[in-house]
Parts: C-alpha cells; sequence; structure tokens
C-alpha cells in the first residue's frame, strides 16, 4: 500500500502511507507517542549512568574519576582561544543541545498540544506553577538568610524521563490524561526553570555580547523568512549565537531554548502539493507517460526526495533526529558527569539537603494539587477522564523527581561542601518522591484486563490521541 490519490480518500481526511496517519494530526500524535517511548528507555540508562557515578565516587578510584571531569579541552583559532573543562564542555555545550530539544518540546506543545488549547492548558499550567513555586518556599523555609539560600530553585525541576520511565512500570493502569497531565506540567516546569536561569543564575551581563546574540536570532528569522533550507547555516549562526551568551553572562544554554522555539512548526510543502508531487512522479516513473530517459528518472527520484524532507516541519525534523541523541547520550553523560557526590551518614542531615529533598518530596506534590484543586474550583479547568484527586497527588509525588535540571541548577547556584549537599539532596528526594508515587499510584489505580486496555486503546486512537499500532 502507497500513497492514496486524492480521489480515494474523503477531502478533510489524513494523508495516509502503509494505513499510517501522516497529516498534521497524526505527525504530532505520533511524535507523541514516540516520545514516551524513547523518555521511558531514557530513564532507565539515566538510572544506570547514576549508580556508576555514584560508586565511582566512592571507590578508591574517587580522585582520578573526579579529575577526570576537570581535564581542559580546548580550540584556538587567530588568537583566540577557548578552553574549559570537560565538565563544562557538557554542562554548557552539550546541555545547550538538550535545552534546544526542550525548545522544540515547548514549541511543539505550543502549537499542536496541550497547551494550544487555553481550556486544556489551564490544568497542567496551574500545576506546574503550584509545583515550582511550593517547592521554593519549602527551600526557604530551611535555609532563608543561610549560606546555601541560593539553592532555591533546585526543587523546582521535574525529570520527565524518569517520571515517564517509573509510569512504565505501571503499566496500563495509568490514565492517558495522567500522562498528558505530567508531560504538560514538565513543559510548562522547563519554561520556569529556563526563565530562572536566565534571571537568578546569570551574572555579570555584558550588553555588547548580548547585542551579537540578539543580531545572531534576527538574522535567524530573515534566513528563516527568506527560505533558508541547509542545516549547516542554522548550524553555524547558532554556534556563533551561542558563544555570544556563552560571553555575555547569561547561561549558554537559554540560547539553546531560544533557537528551540524559533524553529518553524510547519512544514514548507503542505500535504496536498505532497500529493499532487509525489502522485505525479510516481506516474512518470511507472512509465504511465511515456519512458523516460535515466536523467529524467535520477531528477524525478530527486525530486521526490525534495519533497518527501519539505513535507514534514523542520521542528519534527529535528526533534526526531536529536531527541535520541540527547535521551540515549547527552542525558546520561550528564548524569555520569555531576551525579557523582561521597555518599556519608552525616551528610543526609545536612540542612541544603534536606532542604532540596524536603522541596521535592512535600513541596512538589503539595503545590500541584493545591494549585490544580483550586483551578478546578475557579472553573477554569477540570480533571481528565479516568483522573481523581488521589492520582494527581500520585503524579504529583512522581513529579519530585527532579535530577536533570536540580543537578543543572545546583551546579549554578552552589560550589563546594553546599554544592555536594544539593546533590544529595536532589538524589534523596528524587528516590523518595519515586518510591511514594509509584506505590500510590499502585494503590490508587485500578488494574485493567487486556480487553479493557484494548477498549481504551481504540478510543484514544479515534479521538486522535494517539496512532494505531
Amino acid at each position: 500500500m502507497g500513497l492514496q490519490a486524492p480521489s480515494q480518500r474523503a477531502e478533510n481526511s489524513p494523508v495516509v502511507w502503509n494505513g499510517q496517519p501522516v497529516g498534521p494530526v497524526g505527525r504530532w500524535t505520533q511524535a507523541l507517542v514516540q516520545f514516551f517511548q524513547i523518555e521511558a528507555a531514557s530513564g532507565i540508562l539515566l538510572l544506570f549512568c547514576t549508580v556508576v557515578s555514584l560508586a565511582l565516587a566512592n571507590s578508591p578510584w574517587s580522585s582520578a574519576f573526579a579529575d577526570f571531569w576537570q581535564t581542559y579541552l580546548g580550540v584556538t583559532v587567530a588568537g583566540f582561544e577557548l578552553k574549559k573543562p570537560l565538565l563544562l564542555w557538557i554542562n554548557d555545550g552539550l546541555m545547550t543541545i538538550f535545552f534546544f530539544v526542550v525548545g522544540l518540546e515547548i514549541k511543539r506543545e505550543l502549537v499542536a498540544g496541550e497547551l494550544r488549547d487555553a481550556r486544556k492548558a489551564a490544568l497542567p499550567v496551574a500545576a506546574a506553577l503550584g509545583g515550582m513555586i511550593a517547592p521554593a518556599l519549602v527551600y526557604l523555609a530551611w535555609q532563608q538568610g543561610q549560606a546555601g539560600e541560593r539553592g532555591w530553585g533546585i526543587p523546582m525541576a521535574t525529570d520527565i524521563a524518569f517520571v515517564v520511565g517509573f509510569l512504565a512500570l505501571l503499566g496500563n493502569r495509568v490514565p492517558a490524561g495522567l500522562k498528558i497531565v505530567l508531560l504538560s506540567l514538565a513543559i510548562v516546569d522547563d519554561i520556569g526553570s529556563i526563565l530562572v536561569i536566565a534571571l537568578f543564575y546569570s551574572s555579570g551581563i555584558s550588553s555588547q555580547a548580548l547585542g551579537v546574540a540578539a543580531l545572531g536570532l534576527a538574522a535567524t528569522i530573515v534566513l528563516r523568512y527568506a527560505g533558508m533550507r541547509s542545516v549547516g547555516v542554522y548550524v553555524v549562526v547558532g554556534a556563533a549565537i551561542w558563544l555570544a551568551v556563552l560571553k555575555s553572562g547569561v547561561h549558554p544554554t537559554v540560547a539553546g531554548v531560544l533557537l528551540g522555539l524559533l524553529t518553524p512548526a510547519y512544514a514548507w510543502l503542505p500535504d496536498q502539493t505532497f500529493l499532487n508531487v509525489a502522485n505525479d512522479a510516481l506516474a512518470r516513473l511507472r512509465g504511465e507517460k511515456g519512458e523516460l530517459e535515466e536523467e529524467d528518472r535520477l531528477r524525478l527520484i530527486a525530486t521526490l526526495r525534495m519533497a518527501s524532507r519539505e513535507a514534514v516541519s523542520p521542528l519534527e525534523r529535528l526533534e526526531t533526529a536529536l531527541h535520541p541523541w540527547v535521551a540515549y547520550f547527552i542525558m546520561p553523560l550528564f548524569a555520569l558527569a555531576n551525579a557523582g557526590v561521597p555518599l556519608q551518614l552525616g551528610a543526609l542531615s545536612d540542612p541544603v539537603a534536606l532542604a532540596v529533598a524536603s522541596g521535592l518530596v512535600l513541596g512538589k506534590p503539595l503545590g500541584i494539587v493545591l494549585c490544580s484543586w483550586l483551578a478546578v474550583q475557579a472553573g477554569l479547568a477540570r480533571l481528565p477522564a479516568g483522573m481523581n484527586w488521589k492520582v494527581l497527588l500520585g503524579g504529583g509525588f512522581l513529579a519530585g523527581i527532579g535530577f536533570t535540571m536540580s543537578l543543572f541548577i545546583a551546579g549554578l547556584a552552589l560550589e563546594g561542601s553546599l554544592l555536594a549537599a544539593g546533590k544529595i539532596g536532589t538524589l534523596l528526594g528524587s528516590v523518595i518522591s519515586a518510591m511514594v508515587g509509584v506505590s500510590l499510584l499502585y494503590v490508587v489505580l485500578p488494574g485493567q484486563s487486556a480487553d479493557k486496555a484494548e477498549e481504551i486503546e481504540s478510543a484514544l486512537v479515534a479521538q486522535g490521541r494517539v496512532s494505531s499500532p
């Protein structure tokens, strides 16, 4: 089965390829399904790298392990030198790609996800705001006026990879509504974390460097509207923007987010045009319009290749290409480099560690449930089908798994022994949150038979929320 000709399908039905919808709805829902699958596997790999990092940091090779990440690497071009420890190349460089993908995910949610509709977005937005404000307040209740006060942003974050991984343990028990709410909540949470990094964890701002970065972003917009298709050109401009932001005093990962948000979310070639081009080219290749010369055949194949590429939005192409690299390489490498911290029994009672853990374990679920309840009572939002307040509470505990973003913010906010305590608090709070969240959801979510699961899956496919297997 190939592409259906326009006369073979209803006017408003999606384009279908091998039984799969490839129109706007099909592509976005397929991207969502793929996102959950990749994040679930990434959570397992993250956990493995965390355990390895902790084991090495508490082994006889701990000094060599720590020194390895301080190895200096750099480039020198015509007198310009950029040298950083390996740890900072990961945290400032590779993590910019992570934040670029975050920017793409935010753009996708704003264009075609839950955040597009104000009514649907109200619940995850309210939950996310509560899930950011309450943990920060709980942390400050411990640390205001103390040495670790600057770390209030650490417990604000949610690590969606671990959350999805633990949800996968519960299988068909988990309602689709909870997954969507937690994903949307994590996206809003990421927006909040990015703003916190830009506004509160940047220092020594250089207006000149920011001006260069602004010119780079303006050039990106001009190239986009001029129809520039070359990825290489955008990579060069993006690298210049990253360098300018790095020199500006604003954390360079912010550049990744901005570039992600500027990425076009719609294909340059509409579906109907793609169909027309593809059907004409296929007819010519079959010889239905006369014999072809070899040169004409190659030109038609090149046309099909170009059309298939331009029928998919740059956002989809980039997210599909980069998401696996982020999930299976960058995030695990970040965990390996940052999660290693000496574990001592006394460190668990450090005030900073307790403040972070309390923010994640208590502040997250409290803030999420309270603000969600207020939004529902005000008539701004409603709980999705299959969810009640106990289910949302369980999801709120899972959202207390901070990890990647929490460790990242800890590295910006704290130093020395305070940083070590912040990392321990993140690990402790994330572990407790995961255990409580999974246990609570296991108790409050009813088990589902295979028939019931298939019935729900069929209903979701009919609604266009997930793709058919």
